[in-house]
């Protein structure tokens, strides 16, 4: 259900994007999420972090809000398919930081699983024949947004025994909103806020990050967060597929056999 809502992301980013700046879309959809979410933790009277807890969570907000921006950002410079792939190279830095972190082990076939999950999106991305330096950048801001979508999923399995599931999400959904506001405010595009974008910006802060981050921290509760990292990227398939639906941005033929790697290697790591 998760990479399900997640897969809406890109075409509403793109939506979005077409007036308002990547700190804007990443600080709003943040903030939406952050009302939801946290509101509904409030409502609930879920215990929240204490003060003593603050400096954890504002660092796990600025890691969820630098996978968002870097994010968005990268897909003003590429295409759905290749940030996509490049994000989701994020299984890599999972296995390495459960390992590190959590001291969760990792069985030989497992392994050979992340190889072959990884190995299926980069023949999504369709191995871009030519790269700009424009390109170049869209892959470094993939990239970073890949290694803090790592972090950010180590962290929310690491304190699936201290905090409720609505609580620890809320929180983060809130610290990360607080860290790119300020941002978003000096790149304010006052002309930019239609009604269309307006409305890109709180589907994004509903579905995919409200409901769909909420169901993959609950993911992350219940089964490793290789597992769940791996699963999610079949994000890049469903944003592929609305894209060719909404974008008309069609694949190409290696877009459609990495898919089918892809979820060959998860196979591996799942069964």
């Amino acid at each position: 259900m998760a990479v399900l809502l997640f897969s809406t992301s890109p075409v509403l980013i793109r939506w979005a994007a077409g007036s308002l700046t990547s700190f804007e879309i990443a600080a709003g959809r943040l903030l939406v999420a952050a009302l939801l979410v946290g509101g509904l933790a409030l409502a609930r009277r879920e215990r929240l972090p204490a003060r003593s807890e603050w400096g954890r969570f504002a660092f796990y907000g600025l890691v969820t809000a630098l996978h968002f921006a870097l994010y968005i950002a990268s897909l003003e410079y590429t295409t759905i398919a290749h940030a996509l792939a490049l994000v989701y190279t994020a299984p890599i830095f999972v296995a390495i930081f459960s390992w590190l972190v959590l001291k969760e082990s990792l069985t030989l076939r497992k392994w050979i699983g992340i190889a072959v999950a990884v190995a299926g999106v980069a023949v999504l991305a369709g191995f871009e024949p030519t790269l700009t330096p424009r390109m170049l950048i869209g892959d470094g801001l993939a990239v970073g947004s890949a290694l803090c979508f790592g972090i950010y999923s180590v962290a929310g399995r690491s304190q699936r025994e201290r905090f409720s599931l609505i609580a620890y999400a809320g929180t983060v959904y809130t610290a990360g909103a607080l860290w790119l506001l300020p941002v978003a405010a000096v790149n304010f595009s006052p002309g930019g806020y239609s009604w269309p974008a307006i409305l890109s910006v709180v589907a994004l802060g509903a579905l995919p990050l409200g409901l769909g981050h909420t169901l993959y921290n609950a993911a992350l509760r219940r089964v490793s967060a290789t597992v769940v990292n791996l699963v999610a990227t079949q994000e890049v398939t469903g944003g592929i597929v609305l894209g060719v639906l909404l974008l008309n941005e069609m694949p190409t033929f290696a877009s459609l056999i990495g898919a089918l790697v892809t979820l060959a290697g998860i196979v591996l790591v799942v069964l």
